[in-house]
């Protein structure tokens, strides 16, 4: 299973030694088996990658992403490498009844209020009203509850918060870590033979990632809590992302989330979260997706 994220945020030269990724900064240089790869991020325009490249990564199921000069992720590459049962799950997921899509998306959105409740909780805060929303969220979330606890959530979260301020370092710490975990679940998505422009609740026909905006909302809060984190550690509320900021923020998919009684990496979470999607779909029963649980932030778990 592949565990690992690529960071690269100087002028690189990526190319291919012994079936193995060569990342060449100046005179140095480093072997990384590209079976142990997730996910690539291409933080710099400096970098040059061959086609051979492109095509072992893809060959691997690994994710590129490349940010622009500002830093913020602007291109995912996803790679299409063949589910060996890739056009069978593609009907199933088309043929997903809309009973089950409504059903799905409530136990998702039961996760988010549970999962914010509990980061809230973690760092001393008062969760107000969200607890008492879980068991209110209907088939398909017709009350929007989601909207309504993210309301209260916010503003538990940060003093004098906006989502929307694009000058809000908070926000761009935010924006950053969803798109690592968006493009991470994107990866899984294709690897288990679902197509990510089919969601379940998410449907614009502009989105190519529509499934993947579905399974990330009850990672979020897992994203917020290291934002916040960081966010404390630096304490500006404005300016840009450090370099030290975004690989923190790349290493996201290493902090611990739990699904059932097993704690994990949030990386292999995505894995065992899609894989259990295609099982519901399978058996017509969304009861059977396996929902992660945020995990609190320790010096335990941060050591090892």
């Amino acid at each position: 299973m592949a565990w690992r994220g690529i960071h690269i945020s100087q002028a690189a030269r990526i190319g291919l030694r012994n079936a193995q990724l060569l990342v060449a900064i100046n005179d140095n240089e480093v072997c990384i088996p590209i079976e142990d790869i997730a996910f690539l991020v291409l933080d710099t325009p400096q970098s040059t990658i061959t086609g051979a490249v492109m095509a072992a990564l893809s060959d691997n199921g690994v994710v590129i992403i490349q940010s622009d000069a500002k830093h913020h992720p602007t291109m995912m590459g996803i790679p299409f490498h063949g589910h060996h049962k890739q056009a069978e799950i593609a009907h199933l997921q088309i043929g997903t009844s809309e009973p089950f899509k409504k059903r799905a998306w409530q136990k998702i959105i039961q996760a988010k209020l549970e999962n914010q409740t509990a980061h809230l909780l973690s760092i001393g805060r008062d969760a107000g009203a969200i607890p008492a929303m879980v068991s209110r969220v209907n088939s398909g979330d017709t009350a929007n509850l989601e909207a309504q606890g993210a309301r209260i959530y916010w503003g538990k979260l940060f003093e004098n918060y906006r989502r929307a301020d694009s000058d809000d370092l908070r926000n761009a710490m935010l924006n950053y870590g969803y798109a690592i975990v968006r493009a991470s679940l994107a990866r899984a998505v294709t690897a288990s033979g679902l197509i990510p422009a089919f969601g379940l609740f998410h449907n614009s026909v502009t989105n190519a990632f529509n499934l993947a905006d579905d399974l990330i909302e009850p990672f979020r809060p897992s994203i917020d809590a290291l934002a916040c984190r960081l966010f404390n550690e630096s304490c500006e509320k404005a300016g840009e992302l450090t370099l030290e900021h975004r690989r923190a923020l790349v290493g996201i998919m290493n902090e611990p989330v739990k699904i059932g009684y097993e704690t994990m990496t949030l990386l292999a979470a995505t894995e065992l979260f899609t894989q259990s999607l295609v099982r519901a779909m399978k058996a017509k029963n969304p009861a059977l997706l396996k929902v992660p649980k945020f995990v609190a932030y320790t010096q335990e778990l941060s050591a090892a």
